[in-house]
């Protein structure tokens, strides 16, 4: 019984039936016959693949249909370049990736597509968690419904690659490699887009290497909004360091010989180019879109003279490849055998139960051995610039500053990035002298644009550096957020574990800063990580911590290939005395290199008191330390907990660590709505009900002001005093 066709491929059908096709473009002889005929197979069975989704989603067993209708073009795109060329895909580049599949002998990529389609458990890449464009063997990093958001990572990627050839590390792409995405022209408008395309060319304009090849696929339309016409050309080919090229994306030829030339150009001269690929959308923006609703049918009609497929179908015609009735007749077998992928792909099991959906969360454990800290000599010249101070306690800052040399000199591929981290040593010195100490290609200033700067790190940590971007501050992170959420977390989420970015991402923050800078310089809130699953975040409250949880978080990145944030409390940098000027109390011994780092998710614990104890963290656990010794004064005795690891919390282990006390005091120096104490409340009662007697401080829930108008909002020692007395005296 003949497969159901879908109205479409009928009329479509019906066209060349009737030699009803547009005048064959010239070809130049650019392409061979066996090269047209491959990439027009290729167009063919990404838009079959388009329409089955279509007829399978209305009997309920697909679940997209946004497709690739109309910018097949991009087939040839892939035929310029080479499988070893990691592409970043828009999601209409589904016939560059059928095209590159055929790179690969063995690749199956209808029947993955249509897994994808389907939802499958089966599908290669993401498992059935999202219909993507991904393959690691096709080195297509997976993607999911970006608006440019994949635009950075590959801007890092093209940086990446040449890092790697300037430092001899053996990455995930070879030195040769050039770094593609593709993009559509409403994406070409975002500030992620923009941020990206302003950074290479920025590095290139200094003559850094950045093999990048980006291609816009503009189909004129964002959903319902016309692009201004000439304004993709306007805006892509007046930008310093970027070549601009132009090709027709209903012109296979053109397009594969302006495609060609741009890969050239990029791979030769280790520059960006953009290639801006005229093409047209047909069916809608996506299943649900009714077009004529915001177009007129003239309209829709003219871009349908446009039809990529039309135009290949009047080439391999007018070169005698197949006649009319050869054409139809090799068209509908493969839209037969196409339907027949689908039946199968329909049948295939889907995930069915949490633990199944959320396994690729956290990506597999590595199992090699982590290098050796460096010692002896090795050790004592790196220090040599501080050898007065080596010996003597220090705050969290210094602490800081030493673990990273004494880390970037164990892993050699490390790799900083972030703005005046280098000379300058940061804001706050943290990162000072390890420029001097690694070089200028470890330790790298960045522009000013958070989401290049996380875009920048997550293409090092694809290329297998281990990537640590600094944010200099909290408030900052909130316009670049969605690289960690959206791009940086959820990568082996949708790829499987198949795909991970090693990352520690240092992020200065928190609040008592004697009131300075407002609100940009004490944020004093980061519920915008602990909605992030999969994300590590940890945080020191005096040097000991900081260095050995800076230890931690490279081993989880490392050997877990972790995302992981370290939120350094600014506030205590540079912090020494703990209960009156020049007791020193806050300033700690280094620990050895050689010392076992915690186990994640260990709170350190002060005092053995039975009575009460206060859990807090960062600023908190400092200003907890300063209320105990005051209880003491008076006569009680209290157990305090430095929580250290914030996200994820591990609940038994903060169980075990309150001992004997059943009387539990939060202090969390974040707000009240939106706070980590909310979930520790919960978590205390959710595993031990009627146990504890729980009771919780915060800050305000404000913003915090200029001076000292800041310690109205925050909490206080004297705060946290009279809520531990209060539970202590409580029946």
């Amino acid at each position: 019984m003949a497969a159901a066709m879908h109205p479409w491929l009928v009329e479509f059908i019906q066209r060349i039936e009737q030699h009803q096709l547009p005048p064959a473009h010239a070809a130049g002889g650019v392409l061979g016959d066996a090269d047209l005929f491959e990439l027009f197979e290729s167009q063919l069975d990404s838009r079959l693949l388009d329409l089955q989704s279509r007829l399978l989603q209305a009997a309920g067993q697909s679940f997209y249909t946004i497709g690739s209708a109309g910018h097949e073009g991009n087939a040839a795109v892939a035929k310029a370049l080479r499988v070893t060329d990691p592409a970043f895909l828009h999601y209409r580049s589904g016939a560059f990736f059928v095209q590159r599949a055929k790179q690969a002998p063995g690749s199956t990529p209808l029947y993955d597509m249509m897994l994808s389609f389907a939802a499958s458990a089966d599908e290669p890449i993401s498992g059935g968690r999202h219909k993507v464009l991904g393959s690691l063997h096709l080195n297509v990093p997976p993607q999911t419904s970006t608006i440019a958001s994949h635009v950075p990572k590959a801007m890092g990627t093209a940086f990446a690659i040449g890092l790697s050839k300037r430092l001899n590390h053996q990455g995930t792409w070879p030195n040769d490699a050039i770094a593609m995405c593709s993009f559509g022209d409403a994406s070409a408008n975002h500030s992620t887009a923009l941020g990206a395309i302003n950074s290479a060319s920025w590095a290139a304009y200094q003559q850094i290497p950045m093999p990048l090849l980006l291609v816009c696929e503009d189909n004129g339309l964002g959903i319902s909004t016309h692009t201004p016409k000439g304004w993709i050309q306007q805006q892509l080919s007046q930008r310093p360091a970027l070549k601009y090229f132009f090709a027709d994306g209903s012109n296979l030829a053109e397009t594969y010989l302006v495609a060609r030339e741009a890969a050239d150009y990029v791979r030769q001269k280790r520059k960006p180019a953009v290639l801006h690929l005229r093409t047209v959308r047909l069916f809608g923006h996506a299943g649900a879109d009714a077009e004529v609703a915001y177009r007129s049918k003239q309209e829709i009609a003219l871009d349908s003279e446009r039809d990529p497929l039309l135009h290949s179908c009047a080439a391999l015609i007018s070169r005698g490849l197949f006649n009319h009735q050869q054409l139809i007749e090799f068209i509908q077998s493969h839209q037969q055998r196409i339907a027949r992928i689908a039946t199968q792909a329909s049948k295939q099991p889907k995930l069915e139960t949490a633990e199944q959906v959320m396994a690729s969360i956290t990506p597999p454990v590595r199992t090699q051995a982590l290098p050796a800290p460096v010692t002896g000599d090795q050790r004592q010249a790196l220090f040599k610039w501080d050898k007065h101070n080596i010996s003597k306690p220090q705050h969290l800052g210094k602490m800081l500053n030493w673990a990273l040399h004494d880390l970037m000199a164990q892993h050699s591929n490390i790799v900083m990035c972030g703005e005046d981290i280098a000379k300058k040593g940061g804001v706050y010195h943290v990162t000072q002298h390890l420029m001097e100490a690694f070089g200028a290609n470890r330790v790298l200033n960045t522009v000013l644009d958070e989401q290049s700067i996380l875009g920048l790190a997550i293409g090092m940590a694809q290329q297998g550096f281990i990537a640590m971007p600094e944010i200099q501050f909290l408030a900052y992170v909130h316009n670049a957020e969605d690289q960690i959420r959206g791009e940086a977390a959820t990568l082996s989420f949708f790829s499987n574990g198949q795909y991970t970015n090693p990352m520690v991402i240092r992020i200065a923050g928190l609040a008592y800063q004697r009131g300075f800078g407002g609100h940009f310089h004490n944020d004093n809130s980061f519920a915008v990580f602990r909605d992030i699953p999969g994300v590590v975040l940890l945080c020191p409250s005096n040097g000991r911590e900081g260095a050995l949880l800076m230890r931690q978080a490279v081993a989880l990145a490392a050997r877990e290939q972790r995302v992981v944030i370290m939120l350094e409390p600014i506030a205590l940098y540079m912090t020494r005395d703990l209960h009156k000027e020049g007791d020193g109390g806050w300033l700690c011994d280094y620990p050895d290199p050689q010392e076992p780092v915690p186990e994640v998710g260990e709170p350190t614990i002060y005092g053995d008191s039975n009575e009460l104890a206060i859990v807090s963290y960062g600023n908190g656990y400092y200003l907890s330390r300063q209320a105990e010794a005051q209880l003491a004064q008076q006569g009680h005795n209290v157990r305090v907990l430095d929580l250290r690891c914030l996200v994820p919390l591990h609940v038994d282990k903060i169980i075990a660590a309150l001992g004997g006390c059943k009387k539990v005091l939060i202090v969390d120096e974040c707000r009240r709505r939106g706070s980590l104490s909310e979930e520790l409340f919960t978590a205390l009662h959710e595993h031990k009900p009627g146990l504890f007697t729980v009771s919780r401080i915060n800050a305000e829930d404000s913003f915090i002001p200029l001076g000292k108008a800041a310690y109205s909002v925050l909490l206080s020692t004297a705060q946290i005093v009279d809520g531990a007395k209060a539970l202590l005296e409580a029946n």
